[in-house]
């Protein structure tokens, strides 16, 4: 009976006609903020970007919901049997899938809707055009939207926010093509000593430049008679209504007397310099899941780097990134998902230190956005973790991990930070204030701060310190954790502390090699785990925080010449931050060491 239903509806939706031209290609579910099908009483908006369609008499109706990224169709007016449904398309409406949630008017009523479907796909880098269409004795579509893009400035702007050019121009039979950008973002595309006839164009990719379906020849002009040059309207990198960050653009010319044509390389605008780490960042986080795959510490870290960069410049582009972020990730998650680990929901695990990064996380969210539900979970984590303090071994401090094996600077300096925070923002609180004193005064006297005021990894079983690598990011949390108990209480001990490590971080040479700061898997042919790609990014975090407490100059002009250093020497044209921040081989370069970047370069803010 199966095989039998399925041969009708096939032969039921091939019977229905659909423009001419244009082919109709199978769509594949895309996930964003829902997955497609949704039911359109669960949208949380509803408008009318593109005019009604009338339709024999029908009204043909798309609704959009930008909030969910989403869109759905409606006939009414209808007669049993009347259709409607979307088309999809991925290359500017070139091509498009077709029939998406086909629904037929049934007997009595007089129209229907079909399910909700997605407008964009930026998990997978895909920027989509969508409209409703119907059949009620023939054949009408809405208009797609949104064929321009939008951001500060819409596609086909002419008046630049300034010009600079990110990548050197091309050649080709004498011409010369730039590719020019402004502060909003904009790109443009000129050709010079050029001839009538001569063509510029723009094309656009949403993958990095692995493609530019939907982005082609966008502005093609051609150089006027009686002019030596030409140049395209502007059109934009980034599209905040389709959660699309990081776009990339090329300048093609050709010219007048040759097919053939020469591009510049592909480069994203840098508006300023941490927006475009960050915009680079966001390419890589995947929206449905709600983290930068896969790795379950260092997305939190890089969500707290974005949250930072957010707060720093009043950014709320990326609010929904943190809302989606805590919604997909707070629940139970079996081992291998999300970690090594099981996580069994409110972010805790077996490894306590991976816990507390959440729950710096969600300090973080709730400073920049005021929402309560951020500071809760960070105190849940805060608990949490507490239940790992244990005074019967060393004396005090937190286990790594639940089988007790490692008492550690990263688990020590987290808790103390998380600890504070949670008092600072919590009216009345005299319980975490008293935990945050106990955890500083063990800190400082546990021993793992060694003779030249460097943080090393840990203690050995009998509790002495191991001597192991002194790692960036460990000096950082010392920092953050004795600045922020520094404001819970005035006391100046606290903020001494706290400038003997910074002090001894950036005077060198174990962490500042001239005068950059450098992890020890930085030097020579080393290369740093995925672990170890974040840790500067941490570090730099805590010593602007250090440099906000004591007006420090020293501390301020350090962190402008890490950010000077990688922007110049260890950032390729995407925008893309690797591991050395001094440059040089092997360099790595992911959305860790991205985020990393993105943390020096808010530092330097």
């Amino acid at each position: 009976m199966s095989s039998l239903i399925h041969l009708v509806l096939c032969l039921i939706l091939t019977a229905i006609p659909v423009p001419a031209g244009k082919p109709v290609t199978a769509a594949a579910v895309v996930c964003v903020l829902s997955c497609d099908t949704l039911d359109p009483s669960k949208a949380h908006q509803d408008t009318f970007p593109v005019p009604d369609k009338s339709l024999n008499g029908r009204v043909l109706r798309l609704h959009v919901s930008d909030a969910d990224g989403m869109a759905w169709g409606s006939i009414d007016r209808g007669a049993t049997g009347d259709s409607v449904w979307l088309d999809r398309s991925w290359d500017g409406g070139a091509t498009w899938e077709g029939l998406l949630g086909k629904a037929s008017i049934p007997g009595t009523w007089t129209g229907t809707r079909t399910l909700m479907y997605n407008v964009t796909d930026p998990g997978r880098h895909r920027r989509g055009l969508i409209r409703a269409c119907g059949d009620a004795a023939g054949i009408a579509c809405t208009e797609w939207i949104h064929p321009k893009v939008c951001d500060v400035a819409c596609d086909g702007t002419t008046q630049p926010n300034g010009d600079s050019l990110p990548v050197p121009p091309t050649t080709l039979f004498g011409r010369t093509i730039r590719l020019h950008v402004d502060g909003n973002a904009m790109a443009w595309g000129t050709i010079e000593s050029g001839a009538q006839g001569d063509e510029i164009w723009l094309d656009r990719s949403w993958d990095a430049g692995a493609s530019w379906a939907g982005g082609s020849s966008l502005g093609r002009t051609s150089v006027a008679a009686g002019a030596s040059t030409g140049r395209t309207a502007l059109f934009a990198t980034r599209d905040p209504r389709g959660r699309h960050y990081g776009g990339a653009v090329r300048a093609c010319g050709r010219e007048a007397g040759h097919q053939e044509g020469s591009c510049t390389a592909w480069a994203r605008p840098a508006p300023a310099r941490a927006q475009a780490a960050a915009d680079a960042l966001l390419y890589s986080y995947d929206p449905y899941p709600g983290w930068w795959p896969s790795s379950w510490w260092n997305s939190a870290a890089t969500l707290t780097a974005v949250v930072d960069h957010a707060k720093t410049t009043g950014d709320r582009r990326y609010d929904w990134v943190i809302a989606r972020t805590f919604e997909q990730n707070r629940g139970v998650f079996p081992a291998g998902e999300r970690s090594s680990d099981a996580i069994e929901g409110n972010f805790a695990s077996r490894a306590i230190d991976d816990s507390a990064w959440w729950g710096l996380a969600w300090v973080a969210a709730y400073d920049h956005t005021g929402d309560p539900r951020y500071l809760s979970m960070a105190t849940t984590i805060a608990s949490y973790v507490h239940q790992y303090w244990d005074p019967g071994t060393c004396g005090g401090g937190v286990w790594w991990d639940r089988e007790r094996t490692y008492k550690n600077a990263v688990t020590s300096g987290l808790y103390l930070r998380l600890a504070a925070s949670v008092h600072r923002r919590t009216p009345g609180d005299s319980l975490w204030l008293q935990r945050s004193r106990t955890a500083a005064d063990w800190y400082l006297a546990s021993g793992m701060i060694n003779a030249s005021g460097l943080v090393n990894d840990g203690l050995t079983r009998d509790c002495r310190n191991n001597g192991q690598t002194v790692w960036t990011y460990n000096q950082g949390l010392g920092i953050g954790g004795l600045v922020e108990i520094w404001r819970a209480t005035g006391e100046t001990r606290w903020l001494d502390a706290a400038r003997r490590l910074g002090d001894a971080a950036v005077t060198g040479p174990v962490l500042t090699r001239n005068g950059v700061l450098t992890e020890s898997c930085d030097v020579g042919q080393n290369s740093c785990d995925d672990n170890q790609k974040q840790f500067k990014g941490i570090f730099m975090r805590f010593l602007a925080d250090l440099a906000a407490a004591t007006n420090s100059t020293a501390y301020r002009d350090y962190a402008k010449r890490q950010a000077d250093s990688l922007w110049a020497s260890d950032r390729d044209p995407l925008n893309r931050i690797g591991q050395r921040w001094a440059g040089g081989t092997p360099n790595q370069a992911d959305w860790r060491t991205q985020a990393s970047g993105l943390g020096a370069l808010t530092a330097a803010s």
